[in-house]
């Protein structure tokens, strides 16, 4: 196959790989980028692989940095851009099922591809817009299939990862994983207990925010691998429900993990707790237990503008998307129309502040921070006028009733 027309993305990068070759060294568009560009799908970056060793390289060109040189891994500065480009290696002894004990430099491109996860992703494309394929994966491509290269079980006992890879892969192509691969993961599950948390993360947030989720949940529950994963190890059942499911459309992260905590039915600690195990940062779980509410609000047909102003705007719309799923969300424009009635949108947007009612005579301590929150639900529910006449006078009233 030969592409006529290759994504801009690749142009600037082109004569990189012509000078490599100009050099006596095959050089090389290699994984996903290649695969996205068959499919037509956004490309983020572009792999090059090479013949040429490290120390060859950097002979060719002026500009470079060892980003990774113990793995092959060179930096080419070129006008302003940075092209990493990898030696075509051969990898051996993975003991942490992660990463290779050695690596080999070699000049063969076969070399290097077989080691790669799925035939898909073990596509080359030369700078003319040849594409290599030796392990069959433009047939792979058409069927939409995902298939190991070689034995699954060598691959996953590689690096226990591509198994969470191969079912993200699963949902964001729509495409189906073959039978051989799916035993594999099956019978390897177990080892996705070896792989940090973090990494594992990311490829199941890239699942529920992929084309067809259901496709890769599918395969995530059917194999087992979801044991192995931070609090959903008896999750089964609860996890099968999501593929009855078919108003996906989790736009980020903070989506992703307020609908699992929904689905898991969580609340209070036991939110923190689930999304620490995951190693979310402190700020998404913050987010999420703002959204949170306005789920629970949605779904009881109760959403106060109380609820929006606690939220704010964007934790709304993320919790509307996660109740679309569920067939509890409400029209954008409603919700927009309600969010703009709200009288202030933040606390510092109230007549009065601290300073203000500590002149009033009210004393410093926690009965101003009651009075503060108690004034701000009473301006956003429209039971006192936000100024700071209103307000002060509210205040005072409400210290004697005290």
């Amino acid at each position: 196959m030969i592409l006529k027309q290759l994504p801009a993305i690749f142009k600037p990068a082109r004569p990189v790989l012509q000078r490599i070759e100009a050099a006596g060294f095959e050089a090389y568009f290699v994984g996903g980028c290649v695969r996205d560009t068959i499919l037509g799908d956004h490309i983020h970056d572009i792999d090059i692989a090479t013949s040429a060793y490290p120390s060859e390289i950097k002979a060719i060109f002026k500009r470079t940095v060892d980003t990774g040189i113990e793995h092959g891994t060179v930096m080419i500065l070129d006008h302003g851009t940075g092209y990493e480009t990898t030696t075509f290696r051969t990898e051996s002894g993975y003991q942490d099922y992660r990463r290779p004990d050695s690596v080999t430099f070699v000049r063969s491109l076969a070399e290097d591809l077989k080691r790669r996860d799925f035939t898909i992703n073990a596509l080359a494309l030369r700078e003319n817009g040849e594409v290599v394929d030796l392990f069959h994966g433009l047939d792979d491509l058409k069927r939409h299939l995902i298939r190991a290269v070689g034995d699954p079980n060598e691959r996953f006992h590689e690096d226990a990862l591509r198994m969470m890879r191969a079912v993200r892969f699963a949902a964001k192509l729509d495409f189906v994983i073959d039978q051989p691969t799916l035993n594999g993961i099956r019978q390897n599950a177990p080892l996705l207990s070896k792989i940090a948390v973090e990494r594992i993360r990311v490829e199941f947030e890239k699942l529920l925010l992929g084309k067809n989720p259901v496709a890769g949940l599918k395969d995530f529950v059917a194999t087992g691998l979801y044991r192995y994963c931070p609090g959903l190890q008896g999750a089964h059942d609860v996890l099968s429900k999501l593929l009855v499911l078919n108003q996906w459309a989790l736009e980020n992260p903070v989506q992703v993990w307020t609908m699992l905590c929904v689905q898991l039915n969580l609340s209070g600690q036991a939110v923190t707790r689930f999304l620490k195990q995951w190693k979310n940062s402190n700020n998404l779980i913050r987010q999420v237990k703002q959204t949170l509410p306005v789920v629970a609000a949605l779904r009881a047909h109760h959403l106060t503008a109380l609820d929006l102003y606690r939220a704010g705007w964007e934790r709304t719309v993320d919790a509307n998307q996660v109740a679309k799923l569920y067939g509890w969300n409400v029209a954008v424009s409603k919700l927009r129309t309600a969010y703009k009635k709200l009288p202030i949108k933040s606390h510092q947007e109230l007549a009065v502040d601290g300073r203000t009612l500590i002149k009033a005579g009210i004393k410093p301590g926690p009965q101003l921070g009651t009075i503060l929150r108690w004034l701000t639900q009473a301006v956003v529910a429209g039971q006192l006028v936000n100024t700071r006449l209103a307000l002060l006078t509210a205040a005072k009233e409400y210290k004697k009733e005290e």
